[in-house]
């Protein structure tokens, strides 16, 4: 998969988070949409090195999308925590 393909897996994974952790983000969408695409990349980063599950170059595999989806849920948990009360 190439760079427009990860960033596009992000995006859809961001929304994909924000759907499953609804609430206020303090960035907004495009807070949310970075935090996907970085979410990718982490997500695809630690299933390669830690969980000895390479990311295929497939964009409809199962695991890409699962390890997308999860590094952005972990980013999106993360921003919360840190910068959740700065619309009070």
């Amino acid at each position: 998969m190439g760079i427009i393909s990860w960033i596009i897996l992000g995006l859809l994974a961001g929304v994909i988070a924000k759907v499953l952790l609804p609430g206020r983000d303090p960035g907004g969408f495009i807070g949310t949409t970075l935090i996907g695409v970085a979410g990718a990349f982490v997500g695809g980063w630690i299933s390669a090195r830690w969980l000895d599950h390479p990311i295929t170059k497939d964009f409809y595999d199962g695991a890409t999308w699962a390890a997308a989806i999860g590094g952005s849920l972990v980013l999106l948990i993360a921003y919360r925590i840190l910068f959740g009360n700065s619309r009070d």
